[in-house]
């Protein structure tokens, strides 16, 4: 599923984020969602996020799972 629409993304859902040092090379980062941290509905980039795993922060991808 697109990660382009907040109303898709659910706290604890699985995701493939892309971080901010890895945009150039679109290397993907799986996790968990802790938080979301883009108020709008959606984003162009992706949703910004936090992760479970490490607080590592990126732009939401894909949605893997919903769980």
């Amino acid at each position: 599923m697109d990660g382009k629409l907040r109303k898709n993304i659910k706290i604890g859902a699985l995701v493939d984020i892309v971080l901010k040092k890895d945009q150039r090379t679109g290397k993907l980062t799986r996790g968990h969602v802790k938080r979301l941290l883009t108020n709008s509905p959606n984003h162009p980039h992706g949703i910004k996020v936090m992760l479970v795993e490490g607080d590592q922060v990126g732009r939401v991808q894909q949605i893997v799972d919903e769980s």
